[in-house]
Order: C-alpha cells, then structure tokens, then sequence
C-alpha cells in the first residue's frame, strides 16, 4: 500500500529527525519538534474525546501563537478540518462566515472573548467554545484540555488523500468571502514544492510573519516542519517588533506582503538595526515595484524577491528567483526580474492565455490571463459547485470538466524566458478611451517617489473617456508632495494617456483586507455613488 499524501508526514519526519532540535519559539517559551508533536496528539486526542469526528470544521480566532501552529497538525490528526478565520475581520463578518461554515468548535484568544455572546446567539451549530488563554473564562481551557488527554499517536492511513484538511475563507478583497478547501494530497505535495525553495534549511530560522490565517501561511508551517527548521512567531505584525526578533532569533528568512515591507522601510533609524543574519526575504500578496526591492535590499543586505500564488493553490505557484539562463546585465535589471511575478515553482504550470485560452505573445505587451495548473489546488468552494466550476476547468475551458486550470483572474504579460509579470487584477483594469490602463503599473510608478507612503489607483467616471485612474496617495510623515510635483515624476516613465486625472492625498492610512491588500472597492465606491455600474463604456 502506497503512503498516504497528507501533511501529517511533515510533522512524522520532524519527529523521526528533528525531535530534540528547536522547533517552535513564541514568546518566551521554546519547544522542541518531540514537545510540539506531543502537543498536536494531546489537541487531537482532546478533539475527539469532544465528539469532533471526521470531517468537522474547526475554526480558530487567533493570532500567529504556537498554538495556532498545532492546529494545522491535532485539529488534523484528529481527522477534522483546520479553519482559520481572519481576526481583522468584523463580528457581522465573522458570523457570516461562520453561519456558512458550520464548524463545530470555535477556539478563541482572549482578544476576542467580546464576541463569543454574539456567536452563542447566532451559530447555533457550535457546540464548544474553547478559551486559548489561561485565564478566567467561561469556556472551557485550552491547556487544561491538553493536560487531560494523552497524545495520540500518528495515524497517517485515518484520511484519503483527497479528503479535506484545511478551509480557508478568502479575504473578500473582491466580493463575498469564499470557503476554499485544500486536500491532504494537495498540502502534502505543495509543501514538498515550497521545500525546494528553502536555503540551507540546517541553519535556517523562519520568522512567521505571515498570519497564519492567511492561504495556508504560504506554505511554511508545512514546509518548515518537514525540514526542522526553526519557526519563530510574529503575534501581530509590529515594525519594531520584527527587527528585534530578527536580532533576538539570528533569522535568516520571513515573508512579507508590500505594505508590511513599507512598514518597515520606514522604522526611525532602520539602517542601524543588527539585520546581518538575513538571507532571504520572499514578497507577495499583492504587486511589488522594483524601486520596493532596491530598498530592502539595501537595507537588510539579502535576498529579495517577488512570489505569486492564490489562496486557491494553497497558494504558492511562482518565484522570482535566479534562473540560469538569464544573466542581469546591471542592477536595475536585476530589481526589474525580481518584482516580477516569476516562473513556476516544481509541479506548477503557468500560462499567459486570450479568451480562448491561447497563449498570448511573450513580448512583455501582449496581456492575458494567468491560468495554472498545479498538484496542489484547491478540491473547490465549500458549499458553492457553481462558483468552483467557473474557476476550474477541463482543458478545453469547459466549466466543471476535470480541473485542470485554475483560471486566477490576474491579468499579466510574459517574455520568452517565462518571466510572467501581473498588470493587473482582471476587475481592475481601467479602460479610458479603449486604452486598457494598469493600476498597478501606475501605483509602481508612484511608490518610486521618496515622498510617497502608499497608494491606490482605482477608476472614476469620466464623461469623454468612460473612466479614468485616480490616485489615492498617502504621504510619507514630514514629507511634503504636491499632485504638480508628482505629476511631473510620473511623466518621466508613464505614457501620458497613463497619467491620473485626479491626485488626492489623504492622511491614511489606507483601508486594508485581514491579509495587507489594500480595498480598492472601498476606494472606488465613492467615484461610483449613484452609477448603476462601476465600469463606463
């Protein structure tokens, strides 16, 4: 009988190779691979002495801790569905999502211990709440659940590959959240992939800066696992924080998305902190300029670069790393290739396609549609068929045929090397005049000023053109800008049927999804007030 595709295996070998060696640090406290394998049996133990059973959701309200991290091994081992929720998000959200959902236990941080009434009275399908604090509650304990049930022992043949292991709802930065549902197979082998992505994984100490919440915490709680690496937890994104635990831990490694970068580019005093033992930082979750790679590069002396995937590919599907057959010719060139989308990771497959699903040319011009097709995307929407056969594909494009693609809804250009570099989200191109206009070309140029904090570009009506971009621009503290001055920036790379119509700059900071993407619906909604639609032409 062949061995089962589960992630569980991740935590089996950390176990077999890395027992004694540091595993976890939160806080204060240090666990080895041996201790936080024997706390994942002892959730999964507890978990099924509470009826869970195969197939549950069980959802957490947590920030990045150590406990969050067992979660995605006991809530496992126990044969459920680890649930994740996004503790930016509203009550009214939360409830939606958990109405939708089902889940039967809802494991909660003190942070959000307000809440839990609103829930009782409104989910009545979870059946315990569980306090994660040691504290006074009227739940039941999180560690006094542990204490009180052995740890079981690994079971890897108690799931089907393509039974369900994770459900992760999407930020609703363009709609409604969905619940995406990941399989042990699909966690399994995504993880593998991203392995071969890690540098001298021995010495390598991960800092989690991305919320775990976030699409399968791009793969690292896996992958980190599987190699007995160090994982160290960032709680809640703090600027200072991070420069202290990168000083305090040796890290080598983290993940950003580009506003946590722009935090902390702007940290008082950054070139002084002792970032020495960096090697690699990885950006995603939305565009990176190359000006954003130039300066964190300088600062942190490593390597930088830009990376590609979807909540619906658990997520990571291109890097933009070295790659053989290309040489950079100056460093311009090189911060250029870097805040690319990249080229597929192992066991990925990435086109650049028309309407009709043929490639588009690779003249860094011609735009399309990135579609993917991979070993590890998502079994579908929970609870929506529909919406699942509209995004996976056969291979004709038929809906609901074989899912072989993964149609991403990210409209990009390629070159003859494969470098793919996303222009743009497919709802977010402006059309001004027939002329498709990228917003995110537009925020790259603007991110270059040294003036400028953070932007958006979204589309307003407009009476002779249909729509035109407007920018929304925060400045840097201390910095004066004025739109003349920026204008005249802009000018020097951007043709001009490209120039914002309009420039506002606001205090900020701008209004941000759970995972750092900046809501550019809430932006665009107040140039669309009274329009029956929010495109023109």
């Amino acid at each position: 009988m062949p061995l089962p595709l589960t992630p569980l295996r991740c935590l089996e070998r950390a176990l077999d190779v890395f027992s004694s060696k540091p595993g976890i640090v939160c806080g204060e406290r240090t666990f080895t691979y041996g201790e936080f394998g024997e706390r994942c049996g002892r959730l999964a133990s507890a978990l099924s002495a509470l009826g869970i059973s195969k197939g549950d959701r069980v959802a957490y309200l947590s920030f990045n801790t150590h406990k969050l991290l067992e979660a995605y091994f006991g809530v496992v081992q126990a044969g459920a569905i680890v649930m994740p929720l996004n503790v930016r998000l509203t009550v009214p959200e939360l409830t939606a999502i958990l109405i939708h959902a089902e889940p039967s236990i809802l494991l909660y941080e003190r942070d959000f211990a307000a809440a839990i009434p609103h829930f009782c009275a409104d989910c009545r399908g979870i059946r315990h709440f569980i306090a994660l604090d040691d504290e006074d509650s009227d739940s039941p304990q999180y560690e006094s659940l542990l204490a009180a049930h052995p740890a079981q022992a690994l079971d890897l043949y108690r799931n089907a590959d393509e039974d369900i292991a994770e459900l992760f709802y999407t930020s609703g930065s363009t709609g409604t959240p969905k619940g995406v549902m990941l399989s042990h197979r699909a966690l399994y082998l995504h993880a593998l992939s991203v392995a071969t992505l890690y540098v001298e994984p021995a010495t390598t100490v991960d800092l989690h800066t991305i919320p775990l919440f976030h699409a399968n915490g791009w793969g690292h709680p896996h992958s980190s696992t599987m190699l007995g690496v160090t994982q160290v937890m960032v709680r809640r994104f703090d600027p200072v924080r991070v420069f202290e635990l990168i000083e305090r831990h040796r890290a080598t490694d983290m993940a950003l998305v580009p506003t946590m970068a722009n935090a902390l580019l702007n940290v008082p005093n950054a070139e002084r902190m002792n970032v020495s033992s960096m090697r690699q930082i990885n950006l995603g979750g939305a565009a990176s300029s190359p000006a954003l790679i130039e300066r964190l590069e300088k600062l942190f002396h490593c390597e930088v670069f830009a990376g590609y995937g979807l909540t619906e590919s658990a997520p990571v599907l291109s890097m933009a790393r070295e790659k053989g057959s290309i040489s950079y010719a100056t460093d311009e060139d090189r911060w250029r290739r870097r805040a690319m989308t990249g080229w597929s990771v192992p066991g990925a497959r990435l086109r650049v396609v028309d309407e009709r699903l043929n490639d588009v040319p690779k003249d860094l011009k011609s735009i399309g549609e990135i579609i993917a097709s991979a070993d590890w995307l998502m079994s579908g929407y929970y609870k929506d068929p529909v919406g699942s056969a509209t995004v996976l594909t056969g291979p004709g494009g038929e809906p609901g045929g074989q899912p072989v693609w993964l149609h991403t809804g990210d409209m990009a250009v390629w070159d003859t090397d494969g470098f793919i570099l996303i222009v743009d989200r497919k709802k977010e191109i402006i059309v001004s005049g027939g002329e498709n206009i990228s917003s995110l070309e537009i925020e790259k140029a603007i991110d270059s000023h040294p003036s400028v904090l953070e932007c958006a570009v979204v589309s307003a009506p407009d009476p002779q053109w249909g729509e035109v971009p407007v920018a929304i621009v925060v400045r840097k503290p201390k910095h004066s800008l004025e739109p003349e001055e920026l204008l005249e920036h802009l000018q020097k790379g951007l043709s001009r049927f490209k120039l914002p119509r309009r420039i506002e700059f606001v205090e900020g900071p701008l209004p941000k999804t759970g995972t750092g993407k900046i809501r550019k619906l809430d932006l665009r909604e107040p140039f669309w007030k009274g329009y029956e639609k929010r495109v023109q032409g």
